[in-house]
Protein backbone atom coordinates (compact mmCIF):
# COMPACT_ATOMS: atom_id res chain seq x y z
CA UNK A 1 0.00 0.00 0.00
CA UNK A 2 2.76 2.32 0.96
CA UNK A 3 4.66 1.56 -2.17
CA UNK A 4 1.58 2.07 -4.22
CA UNK A 5 1.00 5.44 -2.58
CA UNK A 6 4.58 6.46 -3.14
CA UNK A 7 4.26 5.37 -6.71
CA UNK A 8 1.20 7.50 -7.18
CA UNK A 9 2.84 10.36 -5.40
CA UNK A 10 5.87 9.95 -7.60
CA UNK A 11 3.71 9.94 -10.63
CA UNK A 12 1.94 13.08 -9.48
CA UNK A 13 5.23 14.78 -8.67
CA UNK A 14 6.64 13.73 -12.02
CA UNK A 15 3.56 15.04 -13.77
CA UNK A 16 3.79 18.32 -11.90
CA UNK A 17 7.50 18.53 -12.69
CA UNK A 18 6.79 17.82 -16.35
CA UNK A 19 4.03 20.41 -16.41
CA UNK A 20 6.27 22.95 -14.73
CA UNK A 21 9.13 22.12 -17.13
CA UNK A 22 6.78 22.35 -20.07
CA UNK A 23 5.45 25.68 -18.87
CA UNK A 24 9.00 26.96 -18.32
CA UNK A 25 10.07 25.75 -21.77
CA UNK A 26 6.96 27.31 -23.30
CA UNK A 27 7.73 30.59 -21.60
CA UNK A 28 11.32 30.43 -22.84
CA UNK A 29 10.17 29.67 -26.41
CA UNK A 30 7.55 32.37 -26.18
CA UNK A 31 10.13 34.90 -24.99
CA UNK A 32 12.43 33.93 -27.87
CA UNK A 33 9.58 34.29 -30.38
CA UNK A 34 8.65 37.66 -28.90
CA UNK A 35 12.24 38.78 -29.06
CA UNK A 36 12.55 37.55 -32.65
CA UNK A 37 9.26 39.25 -33.54
CA UNK A 38 10.40 42.46 -31.93
CA UNK A 39 13.68 42.27 -33.86
CA UNK A 40 11.78 41.60 -37.13
CA UNK A 41 9.37 44.41 -36.36
CA UNK A 42 12.26 46.76 -35.64
CA UNK A 43 13.93 45.73 -38.87
CA UNK A 44 10.67 46.18 -40.82
CA UNK A 45 10.14 49.58 -39.23
CA UNK A 46 13.70 50.58 -40.09
CA UNK A 47 13.28 49.44 -43.68
CA UNK A 48 9.93 51.22 -43.88
CA UNK A 49 11.54 54.40 -42.62
CA UNK A 50 14.29 54.11 -45.20
CA UNK A 51 11.76 53.39 -47.98
CA UNK A 52 9.59 56.26 -46.81
CA UNK A 53 12.63 58.53 -46.82
CA UNK A 54 13.49 57.39 -50.34
CA UNK A 55 9.89 57.97 -51.55
CA UNK A 56 9.92 61.36 -49.87
CA UNK A 57 13.15 62.33 -51.63
CA UNK A 58 11.81 61.12 -55.00
CA UNK A 59 8.55 63.03 -54.45
CA UNK A 60 10.54 66.15 -53.61
CA UNK A 61 12.68 65.74 -56.74
CA UNK A 62 9.56 65.13 -58.92
CA UNK A 63 7.85 68.15 -57.37
CA UNK A 64 10.91 70.28 -58.11
CA UNK A 65 10.98 69.05 -61.72
CA UNK A 66 7.26 69.78 -62.14
CA UNK A 67 7.77 73.17 -60.59
CA UNK A 68 10.63 73.95 -62.99
CA UNK A 69 8.57 72.73 -65.95
CA UNK A 70 5.59 74.81 -64.88
CA UNK A 71 7.84 77.79 -64.44
CA UNK A 72 9.32 77.30 -67.92
CA UNK A 73 5.82 76.95 -69.44
CA UNK A 74 4.69 80.02 -67.56
CA UNK A 75 7.74 81.98 -68.76
CA UNK A 76 7.13 80.86 -72.35
CA UNK A 77 3.43 81.75 -72.21
CA UNK A 78 4.28 85.03 -70.55
CA UNK A 79 6.80 85.76 -73.30
CA UNK A 80 4.25 84.92 -76.03
CA UNK A 81 1.57 87.04 -74.40
CA UNK A 82 4.09 89.83 -73.98
CA UNK A 83 5.03 89.55 -77.68
CA UNK A 84 1.37 89.64 -78.71
CA UNK A 85 0.77 92.63 -76.48
CA UNK A 86 3.78 94.39 -77.96
CA UNK A 87 2.50 93.62 -81.49
CA UNK A 88 -0.94 94.94 -80.57
CA UNK A 89 0.67 98.00 -79.07
CA UNK A 90 2.67 98.60 -82.26
CA UNK A 91 -0.43 98.17 -84.42
CA UNK A 92 -2.44 100.47 -82.18
CA UNK A 93 0.39 103.01 -82.30
CA UNK A 94 0.50 102.75 -86.10
CA UNK A 95 -3.28 103.16 -86.31
CA UNK A 96 -3.10 106.18 -84.05
CA UNK A 97 -0.43 107.70 -86.28
CA UNK A 98 -2.54 106.97 -89.37
CA UNK A 99 -5.59 108.46 -87.69
CA UNK A 100 -3.60 111.55 -86.79
CA UNK A 101 -2.45 111.85 -90.40
CA UNK A 102 -6.00 111.40 -91.64
CA UNK A 103 -7.28 114.00 -89.21
CA UNK A 104 -4.60 116.41 -90.40
CA UNK A 105 -5.43 115.63 -94.01
CA UNK A 106 -9.15 116.13 -93.39
CA UNK A 107 -8.54 119.41 -91.64
CA UNK A 108 -6.42 120.57 -94.58
CA UNK A 109 -9.13 119.47 -97.02
CA UNK A 110 -11.76 121.32 -94.97
CA UNK A 111 -9.64 124.46 -95.08
CA UNK A 112 -9.17 124.04 -98.84
CA UNK A 113 -12.90 123.49 -99.33
CA UNK A 114 -13.72 126.57 -97.31
CA UNK A 115 -11.26 128.57 -99.41
CA UNK A 116 -12.74 127.18 -102.63
CA UNK A 117 -16.26 127.98 -101.48
CA UNK A 118 -15.22 131.56 -100.82
CA UNK A 119 -13.57 131.78 -104.24
CA UNK A 120 -16.65 130.26 -105.90
CA UNK A 121 -18.96 132.71 -104.20
CA UNK A 122 -16.77 135.58 -105.33
CA UNK A 123 -16.69 134.22 -108.87
CA UNK A 124 -20.47 133.78 -108.87
CA UNK A 125 -20.94 137.44 -107.94
CA UNK A 126 -18.47 138.44 -110.62
CA UNK A 127 -20.25 136.27 -113.22
CA UNK A 128 -23.62 137.76 -112.32
CA UNK A 129 -22.24 141.24 -112.84
CA UNK A 130 -20.67 140.17 -116.16
CA UNK A 131 -23.95 138.62 -117.31
CA UNK A 132 -25.78 141.85 -116.54
CA UNK A 133 -23.21 143.85 -118.51
CA UNK A 134 -23.33 141.36 -121.38
CA UNK A 135 -27.13 141.49 -121.52
CA UNK A 136 -26.93 145.26 -121.72
CA UNK A 137 -24.26 145.08 -124.46
CA UNK A 138 -26.25 142.48 -126.41
CA UNK A 139 -29.35 144.68 -126.33
CA UNK A 140 -27.33 147.65 -127.52
CA UNK A 141 -25.71 145.57 -130.29
CA UNK A 142 -29.11 144.27 -131.42
CA UNK A 143 -30.39 147.82 -131.74
CA UNK A 144 -27.29 148.84 -133.70
CA UNK A 145 -27.50 145.78 -135.99
CA UNK A 146 -31.17 146.42 -136.70
CA UNK A 147 -30.38 150.01 -137.63
CA UNK A 148 -27.41 149.00 -139.83
CA UNK A 149 -29.17 146.05 -141.53
CA UNK A 150 -32.43 147.88 -141.98
CA UNK A 151 -34.44 144.83 -140.78
CA UNK A 152 -35.80 143.86 -137.41
CA UNK A 153 -34.85 140.86 -135.35
CA UNK A 154 -38.05 138.99 -136.28
CA UNK A 155 -37.40 139.52 -139.98
CA UNK A 156 -33.84 138.18 -139.60
CA UNK A 157 -35.23 135.12 -137.77
CA UNK A 158 -37.69 134.49 -140.60
CA UNK A 159 -34.90 134.66 -143.19
CA UNK A 160 -32.75 132.23 -141.14
CA UNK A 161 -35.69 129.86 -140.65
CA UNK A 162 -36.39 129.82 -144.37
CA UNK A 163 -32.72 128.99 -145.06
CA UNK A 164 -32.76 126.20 -142.47
CA UNK A 165 -35.97 124.77 -143.91
CA UNK A 166 -34.31 124.54 -147.31
CA UNK A 167 -31.32 122.73 -145.79
CA UNK A 168 -33.68 120.40 -143.92
CA UNK A 169 -35.54 119.56 -147.13
CA UNK A 170 -32.27 118.73 -148.87
CA UNK A 171 -31.18 116.56 -145.94
CA UNK A 172 -34.57 114.81 -145.91
CA UNK A 173 -34.34 114.11 -149.62
CA UNK A 174 -30.88 112.68 -149.15
CA UNK A 175 -32.12 110.45 -146.31
CA UNK A 176 -35.02 109.18 -148.41
CA UNK A 177 -32.68 108.37 -151.28
CA UNK A 178 -30.30 106.64 -148.87
CA UNK A 179 -33.16 104.56 -147.41
CA UNK A 180 -34.24 103.48 -150.89
CA UNK A 181 -30.70 102.43 -151.78
CA UNK A 182 -30.41 100.49 -148.51
CA UNK A 183 -33.69 98.72 -149.24
CA UNK A 184 -32.37 97.65 -152.65
CA UNK A 185 -29.17 96.37 -151.10
CA UNK A 186 -30.84 94.49 -148.21
CA UNK A 187 -30.53 91.10 -149.85
CA UNK A 188 -26.84 91.59 -150.61
CA UNK A 189 -26.17 92.80 -147.09
CA UNK A 190 -27.95 89.84 -145.52
CA UNK A 191 -25.93 87.46 -147.66
CA UNK A 192 -22.73 89.22 -146.67
CA UNK A 193 -23.73 89.01 -143.00
CA UNK A 194 -24.28 85.25 -143.23
CA UNK A 195 -20.89 84.80 -144.88
CA UNK A 196 -19.26 87.14 -142.38
CA UNK A 197 -20.69 85.21 -139.42
CA UNK A 198 -19.47 81.93 -140.88
CA UNK A 199 -16.02 83.40 -141.53
CA UNK A 200 -15.97 84.89 -138.04
CA UNK A 201 -16.62 81.48 -136.47
CA UNK A 202 -13.88 79.73 -138.43
CA UNK A 203 -11.48 82.55 -139.43
CA UNK A 204 -7.79 81.69 -139.15
CA UNK A 205 -6.67 84.60 -136.99
CA UNK A 206 -9.60 84.17 -134.64
CA UNK A 207 -8.99 80.44 -134.37
CA UNK A 208 -5.29 80.96 -133.73
CA UNK A 209 -5.95 83.33 -130.86
CA UNK A 210 -9.11 81.97 -129.26
CA UNK A 211 -9.15 78.19 -129.75
CA UNK A 212 -5.76 77.41 -128.20
CA UNK A 213 -4.41 77.35 -124.66
CA UNK A 214 -0.73 77.48 -123.74
CA UNK A 215 0.60 75.39 -120.85
CA UNK A 216 3.94 76.47 -119.43
CA UNK A 217 6.48 73.77 -118.57
CA UNK A 218 9.09 73.83 -115.79
CA UNK A 219 11.80 72.64 -118.20
CA UNK A 220 12.39 71.37 -121.72
CA UNK A 221 12.85 67.86 -120.32
CA UNK A 222 9.13 67.77 -119.51
CA UNK A 223 8.26 67.75 -123.24
CA UNK A 224 9.82 64.32 -123.62
CA UNK A 225 7.90 63.00 -120.62
CA UNK A 226 4.64 64.41 -122.01
CA UNK A 227 5.25 62.73 -125.39
CA UNK A 228 6.18 59.43 -123.74
CA UNK A 229 7.71 56.35 -125.26
CA UNK A 230 6.78 56.25 -128.96
CA UNK A 231 4.22 59.01 -128.29
CA UNK A 232 1.96 56.89 -126.06
CA UNK A 233 1.40 59.66 -123.48
CA UNK A 234 0.46 62.30 -126.01
CA UNK A 235 -1.94 59.87 -127.70
CA UNK A 236 -3.49 59.02 -124.34
CA UNK A 237 -4.01 62.73 -123.54
CA UNK A 238 -5.60 63.44 -126.93
CA UNK A 239 -7.84 60.35 -126.69
CA UNK A 240 -8.99 61.15 -123.14
CA UNK A 241 -9.65 64.87 -123.68
CA UNK A 242 -10.52 65.12 -127.40
CA UNK A 243 -8.06 67.95 -128.07
CA UNK A 244 -4.93 68.34 -130.16
CA UNK A 245 -1.69 68.58 -128.17
CA UNK A 246 0.98 70.47 -130.11
CA UNK A 247 4.62 70.16 -129.02
CA UNK A 248 6.80 72.49 -131.09
CA UNK A 249 9.97 74.56 -130.70
CA UNK A 250 8.35 77.03 -128.33
CA UNK A 251 10.60 77.05 -125.26
CA UNK A 252 9.11 75.53 -122.09
CA UNK A 253 5.53 75.48 -123.44
CA UNK A 254 3.03 73.22 -125.23
CA UNK A 255 -0.17 74.24 -127.02
CA UNK A 256 -3.66 72.74 -126.60
CA UNK A 257 -5.99 73.26 -129.57
CA UNK A 258 -9.75 72.61 -129.72
CA UNK A 259 -12.93 74.33 -130.84
CA UNK A 260 -14.65 73.15 -127.65
CA UNK A 261 -13.56 75.55 -124.85
CA UNK A 262 -14.72 73.20 -122.08
CA UNK A 263 -12.67 70.26 -123.36
CA UNK A 264 -9.72 72.60 -123.82
CA UNK A 265 -10.03 73.77 -120.20
CA UNK A 266 -10.26 70.15 -118.97
CA UNK A 267 -7.13 69.29 -120.95
CA UNK A 268 -5.26 72.34 -119.62
CA UNK A 269 -6.03 71.61 -115.97
CA UNK A 270 -5.28 67.89 -116.42
CA UNK A 271 -1.92 68.55 -118.07
CA UNK A 272 -0.92 71.05 -115.38
CA UNK A 273 -1.73 68.52 -112.67
CA UNK A 274 0.17 65.77 -114.44
CA UNK A 275 3.20 68.06 -114.73
CA UNK A 276 2.94 68.95 -111.05
CA UNK A 277 2.49 65.32 -110.04
CA UNK A 278 5.33 64.06 -112.25
CA UNK A 279 3.74 60.65 -112.88
CA UNK A 280 2.80 60.77 -116.57
CA UNK A 281 1.58 57.51 -118.06
CA UNK A 282 -1.67 56.43 -119.79
CA UNK A 283 -3.33 55.04 -116.65
CA UNK A 284 -2.57 58.13 -114.60
CA UNK A 285 -3.69 60.38 -117.48
CA UNK A 286 -7.12 58.73 -117.63
CA UNK A 287 -7.59 59.00 -113.84
CA UNK A 288 -6.62 62.69 -113.77
CA UNK A 289 -8.85 63.55 -116.76
CA UNK A 290 -11.87 61.85 -115.14
CA UNK A 291 -11.34 63.76 -111.90
CA UNK A 292 -10.89 67.07 -113.71
CA UNK A 293 -14.01 66.46 -115.81
CA UNK A 294 -16.05 66.13 -112.62
CA UNK A 295 -14.43 69.24 -111.17
CA UNK A 296 -15.08 71.29 -114.33
CA UNK A 297 -18.69 70.08 -114.42
CA UNK A 298 -19.04 71.23 -110.81
CA UNK A 299 -17.43 74.59 -111.67
CA UNK A 300 -19.77 75.03 -114.65
CA UNK A 301 -22.83 74.25 -112.54
CA UNK A 302 -21.74 76.56 -109.70
CA UNK A 303 -20.90 79.33 -112.19
CA UNK A 304 -24.34 79.06 -113.79
CA UNK A 305 -26.05 79.08 -110.40
CA UNK A 306 -24.01 82.11 -109.26
CA UNK A 307 -24.82 84.03 -112.46
CA UNK A 308 -28.55 83.34 -112.11
CA UNK A 309 -28.45 84.27 -108.40
CA UNK A 310 -26.53 87.51 -109.05
CA UNK A 311 -29.06 88.54 -111.71
CA UNK A 312 -32.04 87.58 -109.57
CA UNK A 313 -33.23 84.95 -112.07
CA UNK A 314 -34.50 81.79 -110.37
CA UNK A 315 -36.19 78.45 -111.18
CA UNK A 316 -34.02 77.76 -114.22
CA UNK A 317 -33.80 74.19 -115.50
CA UNK A 318 -30.53 72.47 -114.46
CA UNK A 319 -29.59 71.80 -118.11
CA UNK A 320 -29.90 75.51 -118.93
CA UNK A 321 -27.90 76.30 -115.76
CA UNK A 322 -25.10 74.07 -117.13
CA UNK A 323 -25.28 75.78 -120.54
CA UNK A 324 -25.12 79.16 -118.82
CA UNK A 325 -22.07 78.12 -116.79
CA UNK A 326 -20.34 76.76 -119.92
CA UNK A 327 -20.42 80.31 -121.36
CA UNK A 328 -17.63 81.12 -118.88
CA UNK A 329 -15.22 79.41 -121.30
CA UNK A 330 -16.74 80.96 -124.46
CA UNK A 331 -15.65 84.26 -126.00
CA UNK A 332 -17.00 86.37 -128.86
CA UNK A 333 -14.61 88.93 -130.36
CA UNK A 334 -12.52 88.42 -127.17
CA UNK A 335 -15.54 89.36 -125.00
CA UNK A 336 -16.49 86.75 -122.38
CA UNK A 337 -20.00 85.57 -123.27
CA UNK A 338 -21.09 84.88 -119.68
CA UNK A 339 -20.12 88.37 -118.53
CA UNK A 340 -21.76 89.76 -121.66
CA UNK A 341 -24.99 87.87 -120.80
CA UNK A 342 -24.94 89.24 -117.24
CA UNK A 343 -24.46 92.78 -118.59
CA UNK A 344 -27.35 92.30 -121.00
CA UNK A 345 -29.55 91.03 -118.13
CA UNK A 346 -28.84 94.14 -116.05
CA UNK A 347 -29.32 96.52 -119.00
CA UNK A 348 -32.58 94.84 -120.03
CA UNK A 349 -33.85 95.06 -116.46
CA UNK A 350 -33.00 98.77 -116.26
CA UNK A 351 -34.78 99.57 -119.52
CA UNK A 352 -37.79 97.43 -118.50
CA UNK A 353 -38.02 99.36 -115.22
CA UNK A 354 -38.11 102.65 -117.13
CA UNK A 355 -40.89 101.30 -119.40
CA UNK A 356 -42.89 99.83 -116.46
CA UNK A 357 -42.46 96.28 -117.82
CA UNK A 358 -41.86 93.00 -115.98
CA UNK A 359 -38.28 93.41 -114.71
CA UNK A 360 -37.73 89.75 -113.72
CA UNK A 361 -38.91 88.54 -117.13
CA UNK A 362 -36.66 91.08 -118.87
CA UNK A 363 -33.62 90.01 -116.83
CA UNK A 364 -34.38 86.36 -117.55
CA UNK A 365 -34.53 86.98 -121.31
CA UNK A 366 -31.32 89.02 -121.21
CA UNK A 367 -29.42 86.41 -119.20
CA UNK A 368 -30.47 83.49 -121.44
CA UNK A 369 -30.27 85.24 -124.84
CA UNK A 370 -26.87 83.75 -125.77
CA UNK A 371 -27.12 80.23 -124.26
CA UNK A 372 -27.01 78.85 -127.81
CA UNK A 373 -23.33 79.84 -127.97
CA UNK A 374 -22.57 77.12 -125.42
CA UNK A 375 -23.30 74.43 -128.04
CA UNK A 376 -23.28 76.25 -131.42
CA UNK A 377 -19.97 74.55 -132.30
CA UNK A 378 -21.71 71.17 -131.98
CA UNK A 379 -25.14 71.88 -133.52
CA UNK A 380 -25.93 73.36 -136.92
CA UNK A 381 -27.73 76.69 -136.97
CA UNK A 382 -27.45 80.18 -135.52
CA UNK A 383 -26.89 80.54 -131.81
CA UNK A 384 -30.20 82.46 -131.48
CA UNK A 385 -32.22 79.60 -133.00
CA UNK A 386 -30.29 76.97 -131.02
CA UNK A 387 -30.78 78.88 -127.75
CA UNK A 388 -34.52 79.36 -128.41
CA UNK A 389 -34.90 75.66 -129.16
CA UNK A 390 -33.21 74.65 -125.88
CA UNK A 391 -35.20 77.23 -123.90
CA UNK A 392 -38.47 75.89 -125.36
CA UNK A 393 -37.39 72.30 -124.73
CA UNK A 394 -36.74 72.96 -121.04
CA UNK A 395 -40.00 74.78 -120.33
CA UNK A 396 -39.16 78.47 -120.63
CA UNK A 397 -41.97 80.99 -121.16
CA UNK A 398 -42.90 81.50 -124.86
CA UNK A 399 -42.12 85.23 -124.52
CA UNK A 400 -38.59 84.37 -123.34
CA UNK A 401 -38.18 81.90 -126.23
CA UNK A 402 -39.37 84.56 -128.72
CA UNK A 403 -36.91 87.16 -127.32
CA UNK A 404 -33.99 84.70 -127.56
CA UNK A 405 -34.89 83.70 -131.12
CA UNK A 406 -35.24 87.28 -132.43
CA UNK A 407 -32.48 89.14 -130.60
CA UNK A 408 -30.53 89.44 -133.89
CA UNK A 409 -33.51 90.17 -136.18
CA UNK A 410 -34.24 93.56 -137.74
CA UNK A 411 -37.09 94.14 -135.25
CA UNK A 412 -40.02 94.27 -137.67
CA UNK A 413 -41.54 91.04 -136.37
CA UNK A 414 -40.09 91.37 -132.89
CA UNK A 415 -41.84 91.83 -129.54
CA UNK A 416 -41.16 94.67 -127.12
CA UNK A 417 -39.19 92.31 -124.85
CA UNK A 418 -37.15 91.10 -127.85
CA UNK A 419 -36.39 94.70 -128.84
CA UNK A 420 -35.12 95.42 -125.31
CA UNK A 421 -32.88 92.35 -125.39
CA UNK A 422 -31.57 93.35 -128.82
CA UNK A 423 -30.84 96.92 -127.65
CA UNK A 424 -29.09 95.70 -124.47
CA UNK A 425 -27.09 93.17 -126.51
CA UNK A 426 -25.89 95.96 -128.80
CA UNK A 427 -25.05 98.26 -125.88
CA UNK A 428 -22.99 95.60 -124.11
CA UNK A 429 -21.08 94.63 -127.25
CA UNK A 430 -20.55 98.11 -128.71
CA UNK A 431 -19.17 99.95 -125.70
CA UNK A 432 -15.51 101.04 -126.07
CA UNK A 433 -13.07 98.23 -125.32
CA UNK A 434 -15.68 95.47 -125.09
CA UNK A 435 -14.74 93.75 -128.31
CA UNK A 436 -11.60 93.38 -130.37
CA UNK A 437 -10.78 95.55 -133.33
CA UNK A 438 -7.70 95.43 -135.51
CA UNK A 439 -5.10 97.84 -134.16
CA UNK A 440 -4.23 99.20 -137.61
CA UNK A 441 -7.88 99.95 -138.42
CA UNK A 442 -8.39 101.57 -135.05
CA UNK A 443 -5.34 103.84 -135.32
CA UNK A 444 -6.16 104.73 -138.91
CA UNK A 445 -9.69 105.79 -137.97
CA UNK A 446 -8.37 108.00 -135.16
CA UNK A 447 -5.87 109.65 -137.51
CA UNK A 448 -8.49 110.28 -140.20
CA UNK A 449 -10.87 111.68 -137.59
CA UNK A 450 -8.29 114.21 -136.36
CA UNK A 451 -7.27 114.98 -139.95
CA UNK A 452 -10.86 115.91 -140.87
CA UNK A 453 -11.08 118.24 -137.86
CA UNK A 454 -7.76 119.93 -138.72
CA UNK A 455 -8.93 120.55 -142.29
CA UNK A 456 -11.25 123.38 -141.13
CA UNK A 457 -10.04 126.96 -140.64
CA UNK A 458 -9.81 128.18 -137.06
CA UNK A 459 -9.16 124.77 -135.47
CA UNK A 460 -6.32 124.96 -132.96
CA UNK A 461 -6.19 121.47 -131.46
CA UNK A 462 -8.28 118.31 -131.66
CA UNK A 463 -8.25 115.05 -129.70
CA UNK A 464 -9.96 111.78 -130.59
CA UNK A 465 -11.02 110.10 -127.32
CA UNK A 466 -13.27 107.29 -126.08
CA UNK A 467 -11.77 104.81 -128.56
CA UNK A 468 -12.67 107.08 -131.48
CA UNK A 469 -16.29 107.54 -130.42
CA UNK A 470 -15.81 111.20 -129.50
CA UNK A 471 -13.65 114.03 -130.81
CA UNK A 472 -13.03 117.28 -128.94
CA UNK A 473 -11.98 120.32 -130.96
CA UNK A 474 -10.40 123.48 -129.55
CA UNK A 475 -10.85 126.53 -131.83
CA UNK A 476 -8.98 129.84 -131.95
CA UNK A 477 -10.94 132.46 -130.04
CA UNK A 478 -9.96 135.33 -132.35
CA UNK A 479 -11.04 133.59 -135.57
CA UNK A 480 -14.15 131.65 -134.47
CA UNK A 481 -17.17 133.18 -132.70
CA UNK A 482 -19.80 131.31 -130.74
CA UNK A 483 -22.11 131.15 -133.76
CA UNK A 484 -19.21 130.08 -135.96
CA UNK A 485 -18.43 127.29 -133.46
CA UNK A 486 -21.98 125.93 -133.79
CA UNK A 487 -21.75 126.01 -137.60
CA UNK A 488 -18.28 124.45 -137.49
CA UNK A 489 -19.60 121.55 -135.39
CA UNK A 490 -22.31 120.82 -137.97
CA UNK A 491 -19.85 121.02 -140.89
CA UNK A 492 -17.43 118.60 -139.19
CA UNK A 493 -20.28 116.15 -138.48
CA UNK A 494 -21.33 116.19 -142.15
CA UNK A 495 -17.78 115.66 -143.38
CA UNK A 496 -17.23 112.75 -140.96
CA UNK A 497 -20.47 111.12 -142.14
CA UNK A 498 -19.39 111.57 -145.76
CA UNK A 499 -15.77 110.44 -145.61
CA UNK A 500 -15.51 107.91 -142.75
CA UNK A 501 -16.90 104.43 -142.14
CA UNK A 502 -17.32 103.60 -138.45
CA UNK A 503 -19.54 101.58 -136.08
CA UNK A 504 -22.17 103.33 -133.97
CA UNK A 505 -21.87 107.10 -133.73
CA UNK A 506 -19.20 109.73 -133.09
CA UNK A 507 -19.79 112.68 -130.78
CA UNK A 508 -18.28 115.99 -131.96
CA UNK A 509 -17.62 118.67 -129.31
CA UNK A 510 -16.34 122.12 -130.30
CA UNK A 511 -14.82 124.11 -127.42
CA UNK A 512 -14.34 127.87 -127.58
CA UNK A 513 -13.11 129.71 -124.52
CA UNK A 514 -12.20 133.31 -123.76
CA UNK A 515 -9.16 134.01 -121.61
CA UNK A 516 -8.40 137.46 -120.23
CA UNK A 517 -5.07 138.06 -118.49
CA UNK A 518 -3.29 141.12 -117.09
CA UNK A 519 -0.44 141.92 -114.75
CA UNK A 520 -0.65 143.40 -111.25
CA UNK A 521 2.20 145.88 -110.75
Amino acid sequence: MLNGGLYVLFIIVAALAGAIAGYVLKQIFTAKKIKASESLAARIVEESKKEAETIKKEAIIQAKENLLKMKADFDRETKEVKGELEGLERRIRTKEENLDKRVDSLSQKENNIEGREKNLSQKEHALEEKHKRLDTLVAEQKDKLEKIAGITQDEAKNILIASMEADARRDAAALVRKAEEEAKLTADRKAREVIAYAIQRYAGDYVAEHTVSVVNLPSEEMKGRIIGREGRNIRAIEAATGIDLIVDDTPEAVVLSSFDPVRREIARISLERLIQDGRIHPGRIEDIVKKVEKEVEQIIRETGEKASFDCGVHDIHPEIINMLGALKYRTSYSQNVLQHSIDVAYLTGLMAAELKMNIKEAKRAGLLHDIGKAVDHKIEGTHAAIGADFAKRFGENPRIVQAIATHHDDGRNNTLLGVLVQAADTLSAARPGARREMLETYVQRLEELEKIAHSFTGVDKCFAIQAGREIRIMVENEKISDNDAAMLCGDIVKKIETELTYPGQIKVTVIRETRVSNFAK
